[in-house]
């Protein structure tokens, strides 16, 4: 018996089997969770490492947050497959290449709020779109990068993220009354797809080793997978609104 048995899963943001997506799939499915998979644009890929998973069979089903058509029929397509919601991973996260980089100042309006409509009110908008499959409450845990400082060339999207950071607690206030917890995790820098199209990202992992208390390994997304499944389990029943660190330490280390 795992901590998932007999639980419902949906995952957002599985592409390699480097995203944390994956990592949180695969060992919620080795908790006991059914788990159902969305991807974008590159479905095929998305598909090919669902297979990778300890379910082979997992289903993926089409998700582009920033489109209402596919929002508006996502609890009927996720019903194909299961007959109810017990928890949503929200691993989805872009921002165009102007609005990263050191640019800040010369960013545009509308790469901004590409950054935000996906990073941001994609948070909202998944948890509306799942909340109708969520009758007896659950658990939706999305992931963060803390968001309390600056960082060099993260630019809009750390903006983005402390906006995720605010959205989540308002979600926690209007979705507690149907008993549904809203938490994020605050991972430290990760080797994953996404990372690496970030720039200073190398610079930034060089240094949260040296610097966490508990030491960091970049390579190794299961300890972050752990604290969301955990989130999505029933082990915190009467958490809400909370940011969780699992970054080695690092965010309570001064120099």
């Amino acid at each position: 018996m795992g901590i998932l048995t007999g639980k419902n899963l949906l995952v957002t943001g599985v592409l390699t089997e480097a995203s944390i997506a994956f990592n949180v799939a695969k060992v919620a499915q080795e908790q006991g969770a059914k788990v159902v998979l969305t991807g974008f644009g590159r479905m095929s890929l998305v598909q090919r490492t669902a297979r990778r998973l300890p379910d082979p069979d997992t289903p993926v089903i089409e998700l582009d947050v920033t489109d209402d058509s596919h929002l508006a029929s996502l609890a009927g397509r996720v019903g194909e497959h299961v007959d109810r919601l017990d928890g949503v991973l929200h691993a989805v996260a872009f921002a165009p290449e102007a609005a990263l980089g050191g640019g800040f100042l010369e960013t545009s309006w509308p790469d901004v709020a590409t950054t935000f409509q996906v990073s941001t009110y994609s948070l909202k908008s998944l948890s509306v779109a799942c909340a109708p499959l969520m009758p007896a409450g659950g658990s939706i845990v999305g992931l963060d990068f803390d968001a309390t400082v600056s960082w060099s060339s993260y630019d809009w999207m750390g903006v983005a993220k402390a906006g995720l950071e605010s959205c989540s607690r308002y979600l926690a206030r209007y979705l507690g009354p149907q008993g549904i917890r809203v938490n994020l995790v605050a991972a430290g820098p990760l080797r994953t797809l996404a990372a690496r199209g970030i720039p200073g990202f190398a610079g930034v992992e060089a240094t949260w080793d040296d610097r966490s208390a508990l030491g960091w390994k970049a390579d190794d997304c299961e300890p972050v997978a752990r604290a969301c499944v955990a989130l999505l389990s029933d082990w915190f029943p009467a958490t809400t609104g909370e940011v969780i660190h699992v970054d080695g330490g690092f965010h309570a280390m001064g120099d």
